[in-house]
């Protein structure tokens, strides 16, 4: 299971294609240039409880951190995460 990133500048992913379909993605949309606004979670019922949710915002939470992006998360599913592990993630939160 390999976590893809896809990024044009102003919007952005983090996903997981097998053959071809998205089986699992997080979505973003950039909010200047200091912020980013995660939108959307969505993982397929064929990782259900595998923890996919968690590492795309994982993934997601290393790439904010190696550009100093701090991170509004919209999605209810981002917003569950941060607040489950705020001590882990406080440093990226806007």
């Amino acid at each position: 299971m390999e976590i893809q990133q896809h990024d044009n500048g102003t919007k952005g992913a983090f996903y997981i294609e097998i053959e071809g379909k998205r089986l699992a993605e997080m979505t973003y949309t950039y909010a200047g240039t200091e912020n980013v606004i995660i939108d959307h979670t969505e993982v397929d019922e064929y990782f259900k409880g595998q923890g996919v949710g968690y590492k795309l915002i994982e993934s997601a939470v290393l790439f904010f951190r190696e550009r100093n992006l701090k991170v509004i998360p919209l999605c209810p599913f981002a917003a569950a995460v941060f607040k489950k592990k705020h001590d882990l993630y406080k440093d990226v939160l806007s």
